[in-house]
C-alpha cells in the first residue's frame, strides 16, 4: 500500500498569491498532476493542514476542485491557517471531519493501516495545542488500534526543529510531554506525520518516528542559526509517498513535484557501467 503525504497548501482566492510572491493554486494543480500520474499511484493522499492561506470560505471554495481533481481519495488534517467550520462546510461529503465535534479530529481504516488524524489548532494563535478532551479521544483510539499497525496526522510536530521562529510556533511543551506518554505506550504506533515546517525533518519520538513533510508550494528557509529570521525559500514543491512494506513497516520517500532530467540508465545494452 502506498499513501501520499502532502502539506501546507496555502490557497488563497482570487489568484492572489501568497506574500505577494507564491502561486498556491498553480502549485497545488502541479502536485495533483504529478500525482495522478504515478506508477504505481498512491491508494491515498493524507493533506496534513494548512489547506487554506486564512481559513475564509473562498479560499476553501478555490480549494475543493482542485484536490477533486485527484484520481484516489484523500483525507484531510487542519492546520493554524485553516478555520474549522469553513472546512467543514465546504467539505460535507467528507463525513469522517465530524467524528470528534468542536475539533476536526478522526479515525480512518486504509487497507492494512489505522489512521489517527489530530486537530493541534489553538486559535487565534499560530502555535499548536493538545487539550485534554483531544488527548482522552487520542488515548481511546490508541486503545481501540491495540496491534493494528497505526499512522498519527497532525499539523504541528511534537519536536524541535532547530529551526528557531518555526519552533516557537510549535506544539506546546505540555501537549508534547503528553502526548510522548500517549505514543510510548503504544508501539503499534508506525509513525507521526506532521506538516507545518514546510521542509521535510525527521526524528525519533516516544519510541517511534514523527517527521514532517515539503509544502507542495514554499519552503521555510532552512536556517538553524538561534537568531535565524523568519523567511522562505522557493525550492521545488514536494511531497511524501509512504509504502506499508509487510513484515518491515512504513518506507518513506520525500519526491519534488517538477520532475527532473532522467532517468538515465547506469548500465550499457551489454550492461557494462557506463563511464
Amino acid at each position: 500500500m502506498i499513501l501520499a503525504q502532502i502539506t501546507d497548501l496555502h490557497i488563497k482566492a482570487g489568484g492572489r498569491k501568497a506574500y505577494g510572491r507564491v502561486d498556491t493554486a498553480a502549485a497545488l494543480a502541479r502536485c495533483i498532476d504529478r500525482l495522478n500520474t504515478l506508477e504505481p499511484r498512491p491508494d491515498a493522499v493524507l493533506v496534513t493542514g494548512d489547506l487554506v492561506d486564512a481559513g475564509g470560505a473562498d479560499e476553501y471554495a478555490t480549494l475543493k476542485p482542485l484536490l477533486d481533481q485527484l484520481a484516489m481519495p484523500y483525507y484531510l488534517a487542519v492546520g493554524n491557517h485553516d478555520h474549522r467550520e469553513n472546512l467543514l462546510a465546504a467539505f460535507p461529503e467528507h463525513a469522517y471531519l465530524a467524528q470528534h465535534p468542536g475539533f476536526i479530529q478522526y479515525r480512518v481504516d486504509l487497507g492494512p493501516l489505522r489512521i489517527i488524524a489530530l486537530d493541534t489548532q489553538h486559535p487565534p494563535h499560530s502555535d499548536g495545542q493538545l487539550c485534554a478532551a483531544r488527548l482522552d479521544w487520542l488515548q481511546a483510539q490508541l486503545a481501540a488500534c491495540a496491534g493494528r499497525p497505526t499512522l498519527i496526522l497532525m499539523h504541528h510536530p511534537p519536536f524541535q526543529t532547530g529551526i528557531d521562529h518555526m519552533d516557537a510556533i510549535g506544539l506546546d511543551p505540555a501537549s508534547t510531554a503528553a502526548l510522548a506518554g500517549l505514543v510510548a505506550a503504544h508501539p503499534n504506533v508506525e509513525q507521526i506525520l506532521c506538516g507545518h515546517l514546510h521542509r521535510p525533518i525527521t526524528t525519533r519520538f516516544a519510541g517511534t518516528l514523527a517527521s514532517t513533510a515539503p509544502s507542495t508550494a514554499h519552503q521555510v528557509a532552512l536556517d538553524l542559526r538561534p537568531d535565524g529570521p523568519s523567511a522562505f525559500v522557493l525550492e521545488p514543491g514536494g511531497y511524501v509517498l509512504h509504502q506499508w512494506r509487510p513484515g518491515q513497516g512504513l518506507v518513506s520517500h520525500v519526491a519534488q513535484v517538477d520532475a527532473a532530467e532522467g532517468p538515465y540508465p547506469f548500465h550499457d545494452a551489454a550492461g557494462v557501467l557506463l563511464d
